[in-house]
């Protein structure tokens, strides 16, 4: 006995009197306080044991996570994405995982998403269980509501507002101001060397004006575009809201471009008789639920302010790839340009400027652009969040965790797209197999 107590910070022969004091009973002779410590361990294990019986009836053995890395603690497998080309990194794991794998990257578990049935189902089919998720400084910079940080009945309704006012009916009529667009910019492209990428941005911004505001050009347009040049140089800077700072200098930007649409948004809503003017805001303003639910003019500034700056620098990340992969395909070239010649013959012999309708007979340019955005994709991925556990393709994924989309995976799998490295506009081509269209 006197051994068995030696651990204890009583002394040996205090023990079993002062448990006897304290519970009013006394101890058998074979519950010593070792017996007592291995009693209690053995206590925590069932607890334990339980608990996890527990979280398997909820998450059966036959549900585990997906397959993958999770790299090193904390960091994870950041560092080999940024010292691998990242189409690599995924298209890697992919091979060796399967289509659907798990990460750690950017300080988050992820789910890699690579098959495009497994893309549609977090995307469309059970959007409601993945929510759009981006970095704070994100959502600060571009605004709280817009659609991008939503999901449910706002988002559904905001998605029907944008789509509505870029589809063709609506751009129908922004032809010939596009156009006139190109021209403006043409003399300045003659005979000198540029840089491609902003000077596409600066056509396209042009272009993501008459889209958001239409055809009326405000006063206060010009002012936006010096904002948004201020806004894009600290989108990708480090968040930190330090005077002088680019994402400070942004910040303030954002600031002052978020009054300059609320001054808009006002005169616009009094000038009601005559129209919301056209363009994105126009069709915010007129929306037929405005009566009854009525967007806020914080609600439709952080979706213009949104909108444009996502739909401009796309646009000309993909007209700068369009152009390298005609440079790069002579014979392409010339085709492209002997159809873009024929249009132009027909518009001139007619008298009239470029319309809606001329685009049909582009039929190797579209397929040129449709083939540009699938080999660049422009678009890697996206980021959504499990808002609950999830049951997916036969995998778990815990609440929480990031789910992404791997769009330029699923663009270049060579079960969809043949040799899918290759730059092939044919692969659009339409095919007719005993007179039905394929």
């Amino acid at each position: 006995m006197q051994l068995l107590f030696s651990s204890l910070p009583l002394p040996p022969h205090t023990f079993l009197p002062t448990f006897t004091a304290f519970y009013g009973c006394h101890l058998p002779f074979l519950i010593t306080p070792i017996v007592l410590f291995y009693l209690m361990v053995v206590l925590v294990v069932v607890m334990l044991l339980l608990l996890l019986s527990v979280h398997q009836w909820r998450h059966p053995k036959d549900k585990p996570l997906p397959p993958g890395s999770m790299g090193w603690p904390y960091i994870g497998e950041t560092l080999k994405l940024y010292k691998e080309n990242p189409n690599s990194f995924f298209a890697n794991r992919q091979k060796r995982y399967g289509d659907i794998f798990k990460s750690h990257i950017l300080g988050c578990p992820c789910v890699m998403i690579s098959s495009p049935d497994a893309a549609k189902i977090v995307l469309v089919t059970k959007a409601h269980l993945f929510k759009p998720t981006y970095p704070p400084s994100k959502e600060k910079m571009i605004g709280p509501e817009a659609i991008f940080f939503h999901q449910g009945p706002y988002h559904s309704r905001l998605k029907k507002l944008v789509q509505a006012s870029f589809l063709p009916s609506a751009i129908r009529g922004s032809v010939s101001e596009i156009e006139q667009i190109v021209l403006k910019f043409l003399p300045a492209w003659d005979n000198t060397t540029l840089n491609t990428l902003q000077e596409m941005k600066r056509y396209a911004f042009d272009v993501a004006m008459i889209s958001a505001f239409g055809h009326k050009q405000d006063k206060e347009i010009n002012g936006i575009k010096q904002l948004y040049q201020c806004l894009e140089k600290g989108y990708n800077s480090m968040p930190l809201d330090l005077p002088g700072t680019p994402f400070n200098k942004a910040m303030k930007a954002r600031k002052l471009l978020n009054e300059t649409l609320r001054r808009l948004i006002k005169e616009r809503r009094e000038n009601e008789k005559q129209g919301g003017g056209g363009g994105l805001l126009g069709v915010l303003l007129g929306d037929k639920n405005q009566k009854v639910d009525q967007l806020s003019d914080s609600q439709i500034a952080d979706n213009v302010i949104g909108v444009i700056f996502a739909a401009h620098d796309t646009t000309a990340s993909v007209l700068t790839w369009l152009l390298k992969y005609l440079h790069d395909n002579g014979n392409l070239l010339e085709a492209v340009t002997r159809e873009q010649e024929g249009v132009r013959r027909e518009i001139i012999e007619a008298n009239r400027r470029l319309m809606w309708d001329d685009t049909r007979h582009m039929p190797l340019t579209t397929r040129v652009i449709q083939e540009t955005l699938r080999t660049a994709s422009i678009l890697s991925f996206t980021f959504r969040e499990a808002v609950e556990d999830v049951e997916f393709e036969g995998y778990y994924i815990p609440k929480g965790w990031k789910v992404l989309p791997l769009f330029r995976t699923i663009h270049h799998c060579a079960d969809f797209f043949p040799k899918p490295e290759k730059f092939d506009p044919s692969r659009f081509e339409v095919r007719l197999c005993n007179r039905f269209e394929l």
